[in-house]
């Protein structure tokens, strides 16, 4: 029988092994939601110029200064600059237009007059030298480090590849990943059931978790619980993909074919079973061509926490991504755990009055009751060493 590993070995194990999927370029249009793998510096100077930032008229702030202001021009965005011709004018400006020649401050529009070709200053109104004035490079100079490699490209991220004239980028390429389904029992999600059957739900679960994370290029499969089918089904899908994640077939019993099948297909086990609960068959390894291959528990709530807590930070950080450590919790409430297993066990997560994180522990009755897992926010992972682990406990928290 296989040794458990502890989740600190499994994770280290899975981390040194997991290959990269290399990058490719994209064009800007095509890059969001995908994860940078080069850092991205400063065009120029941002702003490029001393810009102004609200409409008005533009001054030179003297010692004595005038109340009133004869209009010599105007000043409008995307114009080149113009000069102030004295410090008895002014010159009418836009939001976002260069700050002219020879002024040094910016009165807002509704803090003056009309009165001819002149502006009057509001009765007791003392503008401030600079004021409304956004400097030249106070956002950042040029060649600063604006976005790191392994950055996921969002709206804030696509707005400075933009602004810094970066037409195509090079990203991760995403992998193409098969998830397969094991099981005489199972049915897809329209038939009609039989005696005896269920329909799949831990594909979908699984293809959920991967493409709200980024991971688009997703295959289902099913296979029965025969050796021969396995091998065959495992042989095409390791040929055309760079990760397989299967459900089921994973354990010690007559029926659970994935680790002899995998081995006839010369997948390479790194390991097999960790002191966990739930998910303790894990089994992970790598394929001829360098395929990740995650076997995971048929059990519904074991297969999604080990696809959560091993599969997809893996996945991510294979592709370069800055990977944000798990969230810190505070227990609201007791739970029943164990002394030799790592525990996983589903909460809801709310904030105190303090904006301390809470977690309600929901634990599940099996590791196939998922119908309660609508009602969490993720999981906490609390260590072996004692049965019970009291209210007021720090765990890390993982979300769906």
């Amino acid at each position: 029988m296989n040794e458990l590993i502890s989740v600190a070995e499994a994770e280290a194990l899975i981390a040194r092994h997991m290959p990269s999927f290399g990058s490719e370029r994209v064009g800007l249009d095509d890059a969001a939601g995908r994860i940078l793998r080069g850092p991205i510096h400063a065009e120029r100077d941002q702003p490029p110029f001393d810009r102004v930032m609200m409409d008005g008229i533009a001054l030179r702030r003297s010692g004595s200064l005038p109340r009133s202001f004869k209009l010599s021009g105007v000043q409008l965005a995307g114009m080149a600059a113009q000069t102030l011709l004295d410090e008895d004018s002014c010159i009418e400006v836009t939001t976002g237009a260069m700050l002219p020649d020879g002024c040094d401050c910016i009165v807002p529009v509704e803090q003056t007059r009309r009165d001819g070709d002149r502006y009057v200053l509001a009765e007791d109104y003392q503008p401030a030298h600079r004021q409304f004035i956004h400097a030249r490079g106070s956002d950042c100079v040029i060649d600063a480090l604006l976005l790191d490699a392994g950055t996921c490209i969002g709206a804030p991220e696509m707005a400075v590849l933009a602004a810094n004239g970066v037409t195509d980028v090079e990203v991760a390429i995403v992998p193409s990943v098969a998830i397969i389904a094991t099981g005489d029992e199972l049915v897809d999600v329209g038939a009609v059931l039989g005696e005896g059957q269920i329909r799949r739900s831990n594909d979908r679960a699984l293809a959920a978790a991967l493409r709200t994370r980024g991971f688009h290029r997703v295959a289902l499969s099913q296979v029965a619980d025969d050796l021969g089918a396995t091998i065959a089904t495992l042989d095409a899908l390791l040929a055309t993909h760079e990760v397989l994640i299967l459900s089921g077939g994973v354990s010690m019993g007559q029926r659970d074919h994935v680790p002899a099948a995998l081995h006839a297909l010369g997948v390479r086990r790194v390991f097999h079973r960790i002191a966990q609960r739930p998910g303790k068959p894990m089994w992970f390894g790598i394929g001829p061509q360098g395929q990740a291959v995650f076997a995971l528990p048929g059990n519904p709530v074991s297969a999604l926490v080990c696809a959560i807590r091993y599969v997809m930070p893996a996945l991510l950080a294979s592709m370069g991504t800055v990977t944000e450590p798990p969230e810190h919790v505070c227990l609201d409430g007791a739970v029943d755990t164990n002394a030799n297993l790592t525990c996983f066990v589903p909460a809801h997560v709310q904030h105190d009055s303090s904006g301390r994180a809470l977690a309600h522990p929901v634990p599940s009755r099996t590791s196939g009751d998922f119908s309660s897992l609508p009602r969490t926010h993720g999981f906490v992972q609390l260590p072996p060493g004692q049965n019970i682990v009291v209210a007021g406990t720090a765990a890390a928290f993982y979300r769906w």
